[in-house]
């Protein structure tokens, strides 16, 4: 069963193709664009997805465990489709998204040729899909790239919307680019060989989506036995939990393609968890683990400012750790050092440091008026449970 969500950008709209086994159709979407055109609006018609369009060399970009399960099925349906196609295998991990790995997809689009007809496909999680998003914003001023998300934060969160990038010593994401793809094409069945820690991850940006956007999303978790592993939903309910979370990101990104306003509110948690992920090293916590800990933060200093009462901030922790998400800090961790770090945010304005706060379910504010003292109280409490 196909489903398709548009993302309407009037100058790159793209579409969002959910397909159990849909890897193995890879080459015939980029080459048959007309399978996917009948599912998006009039005003869309124009996508460019044929090989006519996008050229015959494809670069896949991946990491050493993606590409064993799964490279050989991409190949083979893009070499049956008519495409020529070479590969670049990076290292996998937060701490490889580095100029250095830009390098060795950048060496590879030269050893291969890339034109600028030519495509770069990410095949792995969000820094797999943002190293190649903006090593393909970058080759030749801008190539196309295609986003086949294997990873369930991917699939809800970097793969859509256009954002790319790398990590600089100094801070998360600060090097990058706006590049929408041309296409996302999200198989659920890769999720099959994705560890539970990381599936557990992926839950973090769920989650997000049902406290920035969608109560009724946020409700539907709640009520699940178990969330906690790929393993405990139903195909039913794991194809919902995907349509509503990147429906909700297009949503938005639709609205606010370059971040000047409303998108902001999908950064919910990532400020604090950014800085915690940077002063572990990227080693104690994954990104979604740290997006986790980031929101019972600002659930807490929502709490502490009363934006929302104090039981919907629990409700949010329960859910957090019904996802098997860690909530609490180590005991050793310098809690005054985040401060120094949200400095470095790519979201301070005028110096001032921007938070997305809730208010309620499926509604938060943007603000700038979080007193230092909120901050360091709510990652004390955060460390005063660990230590308990």
């Amino acid at each position: 069963m196909q489903t398709v969500i548009s993302v309407p950008l009037p100058q790159n709209p793209y579409p969002v193709v959910l397909e159990a086994g849909g890897l193995g159709n890879i080459g015939a979407y980029l080459s048959q664009p007309e399978r996917i055109s009948a599912h998006l609006g009039s005003h869309q018609s124009g996508h460019k997805l044929g090989k006519e369009n996008l050229g015959k060399k494809v670069l896949v970009v991946s990491n050493p465990t993606i590409w064993k399960h799964y490279g050989p099925t991409v190949v083979t349906s893009l070499a049956q489709a008519g495409f020529d196609v070479a590969h670049c295998i990076l290292p996998a991990g937060e701490r490889y998204k580095t100029l250095r790995s830009l390098e060795k997809i950048f060496d590879s689009a030269l050893a291969h040729r890339l034109e600028r007809s030519s495509t770069m496909i990410a095949l792995g999680g969000g820094v797999v899909g943002d190293m190649t998003g903006f090593a393909a914003a970058s080759w030749l001023r801008g190539i196309a790239v295609v986003q086949v998300p294997t990873t369930l934060l991917a699939m809800v969160d970097a793969s859509i919307g256009g954002k790319t990038g790398v990590n600089h010593p100094q801070g998360k994401n600060l090097i990058g680019a706006f590049h929408q793809p041309r296409l996302v094409l999200i198989d659920p069945e890769t999720l099959h060989t994705l560890p539970t820690r990381e599936f557990r991850a992926g839950m973090a940006e769920v989650i997000k989506y049902g406290v920035i956007w969608d109560a009724e999303l946020f409700e539907q978790l709640e009520a699940a036995d178990q969330i906690d592993r790929h393993r405990a939903f139903t195909p039913a309910l794991l194809l919902d939990m995907l349509r509503r979370s990147c429906q909700a990101k297009v949503d938005v990104v639709s609205q606010d393609e370059k971040e000047s306003g409303l998108r902001a509110i999908l950064n919910y948690g990532h400020t604090i968890g950014h800085a915690i992920e940077s002063l572990t090293q990227y080693r104690t916590f994954n990104h979604g683990e740290g997006v986790g800990l980031g929101m019972i933060a600002v659930g807490d200093i929502a709490a502490r400012l009363k934006l929302w009462p104090k039981d919907t901030a629990e409700r949010q922790y329960q859910l957090i750790q019904k996802a098997g998400l860690p909530t609490q800090l180590p005991a050793s961790f310098e809690t005054a050092a985040v401060l120094e770090v949200l400095t470095t945010d790519k979201k301070v304005r005028a110096g001032q440091v921007r938070f997305i706060l809730p208010t309620g379910l499926g509604q938060v504010k943007i603000t700038d008026q979080v007193p230092t003292s909120e901050i360091l109280g709510a990652l004390r409490q955060m460390q005063a449970v660990a230590a308990d």
